[in-house]
């Protein structure tokens, strides 16, 4: 199984939070992930991808807030199995330098975010990471 790992990432503002949500090219909208490399544990990953994809790298890990999502896809004909790690973080930087892997990105309210988010894994992902938020009064 292919193993990757990714971020709901936010920050707060003034009535509320925003999630940073990025446009793939494959058409979706989702979050910062990627593949694991050898030997790095699945917040070092998280914190990799967050720098390389997005420029952000200061982060707060929301303590208590780990979810594995997994799917299927297929790859030149190859059924490709994946489970994803996320973790919730709170990050300042509202400037996002975007990497060429990306077409845009969006910070966006809840609201906004789960019409955006294109698959419904990540909608679910979405919503736990904001009750976790709303139960653990974390903004």
């Amino acid at each position: 199984m292919e193993q990757s790992a990714g971020v709901v990432l936010f920050r707060p503002v003034s009535k509320g939070s925003l999630f940073l949500l990025l446009h793939y090219p494959a058409g979706h909208w989702d979050f910062v992930k990627g593949h694991k490399e050898p030997g790095e544990t699945a917040r070092q990953t998280a914190i990799r991808e967050s720098g390389e994809e997005t420029g952000i790298t200061d982060m707060d890990f929301v303590k208590g807030f780990r979810q594995n999502i997994r799917y299927s896809y297929s790859y030149n004909g190859h059924l490709i199995r994946k489970q994803v790690t996320f973790f919730l973080a709170r990050t300042k930087t509202s400037d996002v330098r975007l990497s060429d892997e990306h077409l845009d990105f969006v910070w966006t309210d809840y609201r906004r975010s789960m019409r955006r988010v294109t698959f419904r894994n990540a909608r679910k992902l979405l919503y736990r990471a904001n009750r976790h938020m709303a139960i653990h009064n974390v903004c």
